[in-house]
């Protein structure tokens, strides 16, 4: 469970549907324009994630957890080989719309499948982790007309488990997580992500 070797930095954003993570990636994104960042989804980013994202959010029939488990790792597995690996070698900054830790919280900690974190997959250099009750977030989800997709129809107790799941990754991991609460104001939010990123760039710059 290495970082990739590389002159480039990579920053995942996570934490439940409705915690503001889209518009945190956004705002980040267009902070460090001058630095053109690639931003990715997940699942996503390239031909196959995209149809895997249908079948995983949008497909009315169940499956298995190790099914819904592999099936977001192997859109994860060509993305990194794609799209992330490339850019974080040619010295970009990526900043990734979910990655590896969704599937722990989701398929580990909500399903409760055996997930573990594959040697090939890099470590982020930093993962922002909004954090969010449950239900604030679904009906958040629920006011902006937006819909509940697949996983974010399970039952209450299903996101609060995802949510628990959360809180041990941060907690085992205190220098890579930025945890945040997603309650507060968004540029609020976006002040804290972006002095972190900045830090974490510049000491990028003194180790180059």
């Amino acid at each position: 469970m290495s970082r990739l070797r590389s002159r480039g930095t990579f920053i995942t954003f996570e934490g439940p549907d409705g915690a503001g993570k889209s518009t945190q990636v956004k705002m980040l994104a267009e902070a460090l324009a001058e630095q053109r960042p690639l931003v990715l989804r997940e699942p996503g980013g390239t031909e196959l994630g995209e149809r895997i994202r249908e079948i995983l959010l949008h497909q009315p029939e169940g499956m298995s957890a190790e099914a819904e488990m592999h099936l977001f790792m192997a859109a994860r597995a060509e993305l990194l080989r794609t799209r992330i690996e490339p850019a974080l070698a040619a010295g970009r900054i990526v900043i990734d719309d979910r990655y590896q830790d969704s599937t722990l919280a989701y398929q580990g900690g909500g399903r409760g499948a055996p997930v573990e974190w594959p040697p090939t997959f890099p470590k982020p250099d930093l993962t922002v982790l909004l954090v969010l009750p449950p239900d604030v977030g679904l009906d958040r989800i629920r006011s902006g007309g937006k819909g509940l997709d697949r996983l974010d129809a399970e039952p209450l107790d299903f996101h609060r488990a995802v949510a628990a799941a959360y809180d041990r990754l941060a907690a085992a991991e205190p220098d890579r997580f930025l945890r945040l609460d997603a309650r507060g104001a968004p540029e609020e939010i976006h002040a804290q992500v972006l002095g972190r990123v900045r830090s974490l760039l510049a000491q990028s710059e003194v180790r180059a």
